[in-house]
């Protein structure tokens, strides 16, 4: 099993940039959840979108500046893009400098969060954004960090046109063994939360499942890079940059 949430799932650097994508509401059982919502230029012939991809974000939010100027890259790239707020407004982000905040019961209170609205959540989006699926609309789902997770738990909606995470926690095999998803891995080398160990395990049952997959992994950079590397070093920036683009390219692939 992977470990639980490290110090650098909490260590960040935060981005510079103008958020472009607004926040709207998505009603789940009678609770309004929360969303990030990065738009593209252009959409469906009757205004839906075409590609969606759900974001599940790491410990700092969807509305963190990082994760909202990456929702809004992939929405330059063509996709609507919807990324849930499990965390309700209460991200790390906002306990980043409280040396006496209670880590191990906010992670508790998040998770169940996560595990009981995500399900809902997603129904809702199908009904909202997909309601006839077919080829001209497809559906991603992409993971960071705390996120990771929960791809894997929804790998079996007959939502996924392909999935792809990055420096995943709290990830066991079995779970992975969930889904048959197309999925991309984005690794760090340096990565306590995802060991070399149990990222071979996790290569072998992909591998026995006959999944499509594929691992890359970055060196000279830590767990969070996808999305809190620092800018100012060059190995980081292009992890971060190179992360990104493979995510869409490898989206892209399974756009037809």
């Amino acid at each position: 099993m992977a470990d639980t949430l490290t110090d650098h799932c909490f260590a960040t650097v935060q981005h510079a940039g103008t958020p472009t994508g607004r926040r709207i509401d998505i009603d789940v059982g009678g609770a309004s959840v929360p969303t990030y919502l990065a738009e593209p230029s252009d959409s469906g012939p009757d205004g839906s979108p075409r590609k969606i991809i759900l974001y599940f974000s790491d410990v700092f939010g969807p509305f963190y500046l990082n994760s909202q100027l990456l929702q809004d890259y992939f929405a330059t790239q063509g996709f609507t893009v919807l990324g849930i707020d499990y965390f309700f407004g209460d991200s790390y982000a906002l306990h980043v400098n409280d040396p006496n905040f209670d880590r191990p019961t906010w992670r508790e209170k998040s998770v169940n969060q996560a595990k009981t609205f995500i399900p809902g959540w997603v129904d809702a989006i199908k009904q909202r954004y997909v309601r006839l699926l077919s080829v001209d609309y497809l559906t991603y789902f992409t993971g960071y960090c705390f996120g990771a997770p929960y791809v894997f738990d929804q790998g079996e909606t007959g939502l996924l046109a392909a999935a792809a995470v990055a420096h995943p926690t709290a990830l066991t095999v079995d779970s992975v063994s969930k889904s048959s998803t197309p999925v991309l891995f984005s690794c760090a080398d340096i990565d306590n939360a995802f060991k070399p160990d149990l990222r071979r395990s996790v290569e072998d049952v992909l591998s026995a499942k006959k999944v499509t997959y594929y691992f890359q992994i970055f060196s000279g950079v830590s767990h969070g890079f996808a999305t809190r590397a620092d800018p100012s070093v060059e190995t980081q920036r292009w992890a971060k940059e190179e992360c990104a683009r493979s995510v869409v390219q490898w989206f892209k692939r399974f756009s037809v």
